[in-house]
């Protein structure tokens, strides 16, 4: 099983990449995303790599970063989702905004994608919000936070969302109780909870 590969790039496409390595062409499929950060033909390149093996075909994937081949991986274990759609997928959203999606179960995003309906949406989301490890959290909005805290503020906005309230108001929320914090350092999983909930539920 070819895990990297290194060698000439001969060309690139949007449907796919040809890579040389010790005289043999290696076709590979990547996503928008990897393919618009390759450098020009004639090019040496190095990819991270998906094998994708069927009775009758066997499919080579690449990558330049660890997340976007982990996200691929979660993607083709969910019913009806094989290696071209995962990379559909993935060209459509960034890896990062689609874990944080699958999280935070925002169908509406990943219906923005061309090739995912609704059902498929709902479908992504359901067999992956509790499979994807805290370490693949990625969040833009958790730059506030010191290293080590983005997990405490997807499991506050986690709580916000199943309690029934919008993904922004509760974002912006937090955002507040964490900008009234002198050392954000401090927070645990109750206090910025109760902290986010007065700026959703303000006294009067």
């Amino acid at each position: 099983m070819i895990a990297s590969l290194k060698g000439s790039l001969l060309s690139k496409s949007p449907d796919a990449v040809v890579i040389e390595a010790n005289g043999i062409g290696y076709e590979v499929l990547v996503p928008l995303p990897t393919l618009y950060e390759l450098p020009d033909a004639g090019s040496q390149v190095q990819l991270m790599i998906y094998t994708h093996m069927r009775e009758s075909q066997i499919l080579l994937v690449g990558f330049l970063r660890q997340e976007e081949k982990e996200a691929f991986r979660f993607l083709t274990t969910v019913n009806g989702i094989g290696p071209r759609l995962a990379v559909n997928i993935l060209s459509g959203l960034p890896a990062s905004e689609l874990l944080e999606a699958i999280v935070t179960k925002d169908t509406q995003r990943l219906q923005r994608i061309p090739g995912v309906g609704k059902k498929m949406a709902e479908r992504i989301v359901v067999e992956l919000k509790d499979r994807i490890p805290p370490r693949e959290w990625v969040i833009a909005q958790t730059e506030p936070l010191p290293p080590g805290q983005k997990e405490l503020y997807l499991e506050v906005l986690s709580a916000l969302l199943n309690l029934g309230y919008k993904r922004k108001e509760s974002e912006k929320a937090m955002e507040r109780a964490i900008g009234k914090r002198s050392d954000p350092a401090e927070m645990n999983l109750e206090g910025l909870l109760k902290s986010s909930l007065r700026e959703l539920v303000p006294e009067t």
